[in-house]
């Protein structure tokens, strides 16, 4: 708290915030993605506010790790520098609905702490950031529903007093109206009342309020069991407000995450404040929707809908936006987008993936693009409790070719995108859908190996053996499969694929997106650049001679297999080229080729 006991917020406290509720979401993330049941019950919205949280606390780590580890605290970053790294990383982190809508949260408070004089921020100020973020979130929902996180955020920002006042109590304030309106949830959006669940949006902007108060010096934020799911028994018009949903129905309802956990479920036992748009708060959803429609029906809603989800980046003006939302509007639903200042992050549900890319197109330059088929998933069987496989293979994987030849020799693979890598949950989600006793974890880049050992932890704790491999490119992942013997005991197999994998010189070609310094020169925007091991050993213009290069000094020290991977963007005629050029100079070394797609480096080489 910077010695300020919770009176004001400042870069360290925010930063203490960040971390805080990266804790509070992954502790609660497998419950909140039980109880996702709207707009698609796809169970994943704890795990995308656990992702979209982890993006915004690399991004403030990264301001922190800039000044140094032996920095002073004058020296250290100030509030408007924290706040803008938290923004942007959550923006170009969001996962899903609700990272999209927790990223703009975020954003829209950061609004106001950038624009706040000094190096800390009163009560009054963050009051008036919560009442800005919950202002965004309306903003950046086409159609906004009653019953959502956007009634939950609405009700902390209007409980923020208006007088002075310390941080501690706004925060407190805010998080005991969002923790109240969470209560209310299932007797304002069907498909929760049928569910009997509160909405799971909702309950992770209370994890995170939660955490806020925590941050500022209040009561500790306690991990454990929350957000059970619970069947909570549906009000009509005509029944009494006061009538009591049930005591065992209640008492497995869940907390909040802190000391109030019991009381919380106490409350909805007693079925208060559960009538249908009973208090100010939800009626001021109702009115304040962009657009026309304020709060769209949702009785007879029944978890159909658009087959796809598109999310995507987006460099565009003001102008174009304007029109893309139109656009999208008209062609699904669930429609979110976010941002500002020419960046901005693009959420849709639509049965036309490829409309909704194109409509991107044309508002600016689309890039990040992520579509994911529901049907897919919802077809996908998931294993049967106490049916775990002895041995599973995860591999971090980039480019759909290479993904699907991984898939082919039996490993689940989780992409990694250029400038987007997956971070810890994601990867500790694939180990644990992977439902194995035993798990070999591919990283196969070497920025992605903590991050691989986290997800490893917490993956340990759910009772599934983990390995990590330090593999540093997937060319390593692929010699590392190709030993692969699930029939092996588990130490022999991870040693054997280790040795594998180390015994393979990896390379990559790659194109210069700015001017830079190297170990072997400057290079311009546009070069290409051959690195070994990850060090740059030649720069140039054309494509096949750096690849020739780069090949010849790899077997110069020997080699019997030379593995290519060609990315999307490679010249048609280069793996014959390269093919000829092995045989025509280095005797006995086989070669083997593969298609990287879409995503995948211009070329991945590996030399066995």
């Amino acid at each position: 708290m910077s010695g300020n006991e919770g009176r004001l917020l400042d870069a360290t406290t925010l930063r203490a915030w960040c971390a805080t509720a990266l804790d509070a979401l992954g502790r609660a993330r497998e419950e909140i993605d039980s109880i996702n049941v709207y707009p698609v019950a796809d169970g994943d919205t704890g795990t995308n506010l656990y992702l979209t949280s982890e993006a915004a606390f690399r991004a403030v780590e990264a301001v922190f790790e800039a000044y140094g580890d032996d920095a002073s605290p004058a020296a250290w970053p100030g509030l408007d520098g924290v706040a803008r790294a938290m923004a942007h990383g959550a923006l170009v982190g969001a996962r899903g609905n609700s990272g999209t809508i927790l990223a703009q949260l975020l954003r829209g408070a950061a609004q106001v702490l950038v624009e706040a004089p000094g190096e800390a921020v009163d009560g009054v100020v963050l009051a008036a950031a919560l009442r800005r973020a919950a202002e965004a979130a309306y903003e950046a929902v086409a159609h906004p529903v009653e019953g959502t996180v956007l009634t939950v955020a609405s009700a902390a920002a209007h409980a923020c007093p208006s007088e002075e006042a310390d941080c501690r109590v706004v925060a407190r304030a805010a998080y005991d109206a969002a923790r109240d309106a969470l209560k209310r949830t299932p007797g304002q959006l069907a498909a929760l009342g049928r569910a009997g669940v509160v909405d799971a949006g909702g309950r992770g902007f209370v994890a995170v309020l939660a955490a806020l108060v925590a941050a500022l010096g209040g009561e500790p934020f306690a991990g454990g069991p929350v957000a059970r799911p619970v069947r909570w028994q549906p009000r009509h018009p005509e029944t009494s407000r006061g009538e009591p949903g049930g005591a065992e129905d209640g008492a497995r309802a869940g907390g909040v995450g802190d000391a109030d956990d019991a009381a919380f479920g106490e409350d909805v036992a007693r079925g208060g404040g559960v009538a249908r748009g009973d208090d100010e708060a939800s009626r001021d959803v109702a009115r304040r929707g962009s657009g026309d429609v304020a709060c769209r029906d949702t009785e007879e809603w029944d978890g159909s809908g658009p087959g796809y989800e598109v999310i995507y980046l987006l460099d565009a003006e003001d102008e174009a936006v304007a029109r893309l939302r139109a656009r999208l509007d008209a062609l699904g639903e669930s429609l979110v987008v976010v941002g500002g200042d020419g960046l901005w992050h693009v959420h849709v549900h639509v049965d036309d993936a490829g409309a909704a890319v194109e409509a991107g197109i044309e508002a600016g330059r689309p890039h990040r693009v992520r579509i994911t088929h529901f049907a897919s998933d919802a077809a996908r069987p998931a294993p049967a409790s106490g049916e775990r496989v002895p041995r599973a293979i995860v591999a971090v994987v980039p480019g759909e070719g290479l993904a699907e030849l991984y898939a082919e020799a039996g490993a689940a693979t989780v992409p990694a995108r250029p400038g987007e890598l997956p971070g810890s949950g994601e990867l500790a989600e694939a180990v644990r859908r992977a439902h194995a006793h035993e798990v070999v974890l591919l990283p196969n880049d070497a920025a992605l190996h903590h991050t691989a050992a986290a997800a490893a932890r917490d993956a340990r704790h759910l009772g599934v053996r983990v390995a990590v491999i330090p593999t540093r490119s997937a060319v390593q992942g692929v010699a590392a499969l190709a030993v692969h013997e699930a029939e092996r005991r588990f130490d022999e197999d991870v040693v054997a694929m280790t040795s594998a994998a180390g015994a393979t010189r990896y390379a990559e070609l790659a194109v210069a997106e700015h001017r830079s310094w190297t170990s072997v020169g400057i290079c311009q925007a546009g070069d290409v650049l051959g690195l070994i091991d990850g060090d740059v050993v030649v720069i140039g213009q054309n494509v096949a001679a750096i690849a020739r290069t780069v090949l010849d000094r790899m077997l110069a020290a020997g080699g019997e297999m030379v593995t290519l991977v060609l990315g999307e963007d490679c010249p048609e005629t280069l793996a014959d080229d390269l093919e000829r050029h092995v045989r025509a100079h280095h005797l006995a070394v086989d070669t083997v080729v593969y298609e990287g797609g879409r995503d995948a480096a211009l070329l991945l080489v590996g030399v066995e």
